[in-house]
């Protein structure tokens, strides 16, 4: 989509002399512009299209734009180089004198048909300027339009524009023959109309025959049939350049509504007459004004400055991208030339990109990138900054870029499309029957291969279910056979035959219970649902974590199988690994990879550990969001962990967050299902609402936990705590107050006093919000939360680069003195208090030092 935008003066023309100051200097100012002159002409003169249509579509004469081109009424037999077929006389009409003057109406399928010069690729503009009249509602107007083979629009609708003020244009570069035919079709009942139409040839180097894919590989060829859209085109660092600067009278907008960080940029600028155009990069690649302006980093003269510049740009999903780049380089001259990597979708396109000796200095250059945007995403991230482990210093430079969607394999640009076939049915009728026949003989075919499957699964599961009974070991049989048993390690074990241990191992009771001393208490790292934990040392030196089920514990033998059942089949960095189990002597345990950090909830409060900084939080909640996005979607079968809290995320020595305890998990619903009917199973304070009032659990019940516990890390403080007031004793109802009127700042941790990005602040905040909202079907998947808080991170980490002085005006000031001290309750058997301070964090919002 390419907005209006009204023409934009000159941002290097001189200011206006006066008439004797003009007389006087009449030749100099000749001289002046005559380089001007000379570019103009030769421009011109290095390409001219063959073929040029501009079209005012339901005008009675020829009008002339803002660029001063002409755009001729499309009266049919005006001219034998493009004909209307049939003619709708159904004309609108408005005081103007520009090409949104008037539309033509069409009530039936309507051609116009170009004739051109020569084959090859054409540029394509429809104009849409929906305006009041009494006889058409133009903005409910719904229609189809195809360019030859290519279906440009599919029930499209100007319902968003507004009626009268906003123009609209479509852009496309498509490959055509001779003939054009533009094909304009109302869907049912409703009416079509187009304001103008330009068509023009251009240079077959206009676009690449080969591009470079994100993620990198091999070169990927693109066919000269291949249709393109426009998307965005970007004059980065400078003005929005109206069609007047433009060899194709294309339209080059402003990069700041796409800042992720507007204080992370500095724009700058030369004088466009200096900018060189190689033999390689044509002139009408982009203007010289775009190559004259560029957004480089902010206070590049800063030591150890380390964030990337980032834009973001909505897209529609399930398409490819071309991706074209400029570059320029004129920053100053220094002994030492800066390198920066350049960042498509968080993946490398260029990586330590020497601006310098790539370019040139003053030199135009572009590079173009393929990239698949697939259904989860709908965005494309561009990010430019200096390497990781660079100590030089750092700078990085863009000075425009375009987007464009590539038609599908069936030349498609509107993934609503549906080709329907129309007439011709009795011709068809034999092709249609012999098609019938075959389609039912196909499906007898699978018919009776899901029968044969259907009964080789079942007797597969009976296998494996058979196989699962003689693995897992019966209490009757263990009691019997295993009782005081002195053997280090039970015959299906071999743990410790080696320096690692496999997934789900037996072992033996007498091992478990000499690696934890007799099971000493002051070996127990914690206590839950299941029973008490302890720190062991197998025989083989490897540390672990001992979980011993408790006989008068309400989790029992059904928890116990589902752990080690669950934790067999997974395998991933932010979940906890099970080493082994025991089952004998009527003892449950189960033995998994030592956490040294413990749960998240002793790091933050009632531990006295120190207070772990916003960035290390980020990260943490991060690392657990890509454990139980894995659950949901990385797994055969979807997962639900149904207790999610702090106390199951677990930290190692590095602080890297893994998910734990998967007694209460469950099977995600088949794809006939919606959710999966249970009875409900939790801890209280972190139940999802819904699966508590109806008993159907879905994935989305563990975004609502996962809420929780983002409150709880910000907020530091438990889930629930009856020793609060009584406004503030459910931690989701306090703090989605103060969300919904702007000012979780007033409530977080004490601790991140001047050291949290507001930015970064509203966007954890956000996301929380939505992960607890009362329907799951409004909340957000893992995939999205996950995206969210790298989004915060990276914020988080810009505002740490370019923040300022924490006490300047812009920071937020202390809590209200009515918040009081009071003492937090022990809560799921955690043994330790904690208090709240009245003190409160400055936080900064990053406008750049």
């Amino acid at each position: 989509m390419i907005p209006f935008q009204p023409p934009s003066p000159d941002p290097f023309a001189p200011p206006n002399p006066s008439p004797i100051m003009a007389c006087i200097n009449f030749q100099g100012l000749i001289l002046l512009l005559l380089p001007h002159i000379l570019a103009v002409l030769s421009i011109d003169a290095a390409f001219a299209p063959e073929d040029i249509f501009l079209i005012n579509c339901g005008g009675n004469e020829t009008v002339t734009s803002a660029d001063g081109r002409a755009f001729r009424p499309d009266i049919a037999g005006h001219d034998s180089t493009f004909v209307l077929s049939p003619i709708s006389h159904n004309v609108v009409q408005v005081s103007s004198s520009d090409v949104y003057g008037s539309a033509r109406i069409f009530r039936g399928a309507t051609e116009y048909r170009f004739n051109f010069k020569r084959k090859g690729r054409h540029l394509l503009r429809l104009h849409f300027y929906p305006f009041k009249n009494p006889l058409y509602d133009m903005k409910t107007a719904v229609f189809s339009i195809k360019a030859d083979e290519y279906t440009l629009l599919h029930n499209f609708s100007c319902s968003k524009l507004e009626l009268g003020k906003s123009v609209l244009s479509k852009e496309y570069i498509i490959y055509a023959g001779l003939v054009l035919p533009i094909t304009i079709t109302p869907s049912n009942g409703s009416i079509a109309f187009v304001n103008a139409i330009e068509v023009m040839s251009v240079p077959n180097d206009l676009l690449p025959s080969v591009a470079s894919p994100v993620p990198s590989g091999p070169a990927v060829k693109i066919s000269p049939r291949i249709g393109f859209m426009t998307a965005y085109r970007i004059n980065v660092g400078g003005l929005v350049l109206d069609p007047r600067n433009d060899s194709f009278w294309r339209v080059w907008g402003n990069d700041q509504p796409f800042l992720v960080i507007l204080g992370s940029v500095h724009n700058i600028s030369t004088n466009p007459k200096l900018i060189r155009y190689p033999s390689e990069v044509p002139h009408y690649i982009a203007p010289n004004l775009v190559y004259a302006t560029a957004q480089e980093m902010a206070d590049v003269n800063v030591g150890n400055q380390k964030f990337n510049i980032s834009w973001v740009f909505k897209v529609e999903s399930g398409y490819k991208y071309l991706v074209r780049l400029h570059f320029c380089d004129f920053l100053n001259k220094s002994a030492i030339n800066p390198l920066f990597n350049v960042y498509i979708n968080n993946q490398f396109a260029l990586s330590s990109f020497d601006i310098s000796k790539r370019v040139g200095l003053l030199n135009a250059y572009f590079v173009d990138f393929i990239l698949d945007v697939q259904m989860e995403s709908g965005r494309i991230l561009v990010k430019i900054g200096p390497p990781e482990l660079m100590s030089l210093p750092t700078n990085a430079i863009l000075n425009g870029l375009e987007i464009m969607k590539l038609s599908d394999s069936n030349n498609n640009f509107d993934a609503t499309c549906i080709e329907k076939v129309v007439g011709f049915e009795g011709m068809k009728k034999k092709k249609n029957l012999a098609f019938v026949i075959m389609t039912c003989m196909i499906g007898i075919v699978l018919l009776i291969f899901i029968v044969v499957m259907l009964l080789l699964f079942i007797r597969h599961r009976k296998d494996e279910k058979r196989l699962a009974l003689a693995w897992f070991p019966s209490p009757i049989v263990q009691t019997t056979h295993m009782d005081n048993s002195e053997t280090k390690i039970s015959a299906l074990s071999n743990v410790s035959s080696g320096p690692s241990l496999s997934i789900g191992q037996l072992l033996a009771f007498s091992e478990i219970r000499e690696a934890t001393k007799n099971f000493d208490e002051k070996f127990v790292v914690g206590i839950g649902g299941f029973g008490k934990v302890y720190k062991g040392v197998l025989e083989n030196g490897l540390v672990v974590a001992v979980k011993r089920g408790n006989p008068r514990s309400q989790q029992g033998l059904v928890e116990f199988r589902t752990e080690i059942e669950m934790l067999s089949k997974l395998r991933h960095r932010h979940l906890v690994s099970l080493v082994g189990y025991c089952h004998e002597a009527n003892e449950m345990v189960l033995v998994y990879e030592y956490m040294a950090g413990g749960p998240l909830r002793k790091h933050l409060y009632g531990s006295g550990l120190p207070a772990l900084s916003w960035k290390q939080r980020l990260e943490i909640c991060i690392g657990a969001a890509k454990g139980l996005h894995y659950l949901h979607t990385g797994a055969a079968e979807t997962i639900i962990h149904r207790d999610v809290k702090t106390t199951n995320i677990l930290l190692d020595e590095n602080l890297t967050a893994k998910v734990a305890d998967f007694g209460l998990s469950k099977m995600g619903p088949t794809l006939d299902q919606t959710h999966v009917s249970t009875a409900v199973k939790g801890s209280f304070g972190y139940l999802d609402p819904e699966y508590f009032r109806r008993q159907q659990l879905t994935e989305k019940s563990d975004v609502y936990s996962f809420g929780v516990v983002l409150l709880e890390v910000i907020c530091a403080r438990p889930a629930i705590n009856p020793a609060l007031p009584r406004d503030q004793v459910n931690i989701v109802e306090w703090a989605m107050n103060w969300q919904k009127r702007g000012q979780l700042e007033q409530i977080i941790d004490p601790h991140l006093a001047g050291a949290v990005s507001l930015d970064s602040l509203r966007k954890y905040g956000g996301t929380a919000e939505k992960c607890l909202a009362e329907h799951g079907s409004d909340r957000p998947s893992m995939g999205d939360v996950l995206w969210n808080l790298e989004y915060a991170l990276q914020l988080q980490e810009t505002f740490s680069s370019i923040v300022g002085d924490p006490s300047s005006s812009n920071s937020i000031q202390d809590l209200p003195e009515w918040i009081s001290e009071v003492e937090i309750l022990q809560h799921e058997h955690d043994a330790t208090d904690v208090s709240v301070s009245t003190v409160f964090s400055q936080l900064m919002d990053p406008k750049g030092r």
